[in-house]
C-alpha cells in the first residue's frame, strides 16, 4: 500500500462506469485554510462517475513552518510559490494512471496552475476550479479577512490586507495567465463561479482565463451559489455541468 505525505489519500471509485475513467484520476486541491475532509462531497460525487480520486492536506498556515513561506523550486517567496511546490511534490507521487484531471479551488486553484505550468504537460487531462482565482487578489483578501477571519476593526484589516498579500506573492495573481498561457492549444478548463460569491467576483475570474486564447475554457455559471457552495447549494446543476465536461473529455 503506497504511503504519501500530508495525509494524501487515493479514494477508489467502486465501479468504473465509463472504460475510458480507469486511467485517469481526479486530483483534488483544497481551497486556503481548508482540509481534504471538506471535499467529501465532491469525493463521492467524482467516484460515483467511475473515476479515482485523490486529495491530501496542504501546509497553508503561517506557523512555524511556513514562516518564511519560500520556494525552492522557482525560487520566489510566498505562500503561493510554496504552495505550488507542495501540489508539484504530491503530483509526483501519483503513478498508474494515464492521465490526470486537478480539481482546485478558489485562489489556491492559482497554485495548481502555477504547478501545472512547470511541468510537462502531457499527463494533465484537464483542470477544473471552483470558485476562483481571481485576478483582484487585493480585494479578494480584504474580503477573505473579513469574511474568513472575522477581521471586523477596519483599521486592522487596512493594515492586514497588504501584510497577507506580501506574504502570498510578490506578484499578486498577475503571473496567473502567463502560466496558463504555457499550456497547450485547446487545453480544456472548466471554470465554476457563484453569483453570490462576495469573496471573489465571478468578473474577477474572467480577467483570470479571458486573455488566455490558447486553453478552452468553459463557464459553469450558478447564479444561486457562494463562494465553494455550488455543490451543496446546487447539486443538480453542478453536477451536470461537471459530468457533461467530463463526458466531453471522454468523447475525444
Amino acid at each position: 500500500m503506497a504511503f504519501y505525505p500530508d495525509e494524501g489519500e487515493i479514494y477508489k471509485a467502486n465501479e468504473k462506469k465509463d472504460g475510458k475513467n480507469s486511467d485517469t484520476l481526479i486530483f483534488f486541491v483544497h481551497f486556503f485554510g481548508g482540509h481534504k475532509k471538506a471535499l467529501r462531497r465532491h469525493i463521492e460525487f467524482v467516484n460515483e462517475l467511475g473515476y479515482d480520486a485523490y486529495a491530501f492536506n496542504l501546509r497553508d498556515e503561517l506557523n512555524e513552518h511556513y514562516y518564511v513561506p519560500y520556494s525552492e523550486v522557482s525560487e520566489k517567496f510566498g505562500m503561493k510559490h510554496a504552495m505550488a511546490d507542495q501540489i508539484e511534490e504530491h503530483l509526483d507521487l501519483i503513478t498508474g494512471y494515464k492521465s490526470i484531471i486537478v480539481f482546485a479551488f478558489s485562489n489556491i486553484a492559482g497554485c495548481a496552475i502555477e504547478a501545472m505550468a512547470r511541468r510537462d504537460i502531457s499527463p494533465f487531462k484537464a483542470l477544473i476550479c471552483d470558485s476562483g482565482p481571481g485576478a483582484s487578489f487585493v480585494q479578494s483578501s480584504y474580503r477573505f479577512l473579513g469574511e474568513q477571519f472575522n477581521v471586523r476593526f477596519l483599521p486592522l484589516r487596512l493594515l492586514a490586507t497588504p501584510l497577507f498579500i506580501l506574504s502570498w506573492s510578490k506578484a499578486g495573481h498577475k503571473d496567473i495567465p502567463e502560466d496558463l498561457k504555457k499550456f497547450p492549444n485547446g487545453f480544456p478548463v472548466l471554470s465554476i463561479r457563484g453569483w453570490k460569491d462576495v469573496l471573489i467576483k465571478t468578473d474577477d475570474i474572467d480577467q483570470i482565463f479571458e486573455p488566455c486564447k490558447n486553453i478552452n475554457w468553459t463557464k459553469l455559471s450558478l447564479p444561486e451559489a457562494q463562494h465553494l457552495t455550488g455543490l451543496k447549494d446546487c447539486p443538480n446543476e453542478y453536477r451536470s455541468g461537471v459530468e457533461d465536461f467530463l463526458k466531453n473529455l471522454s468523447a475525444d
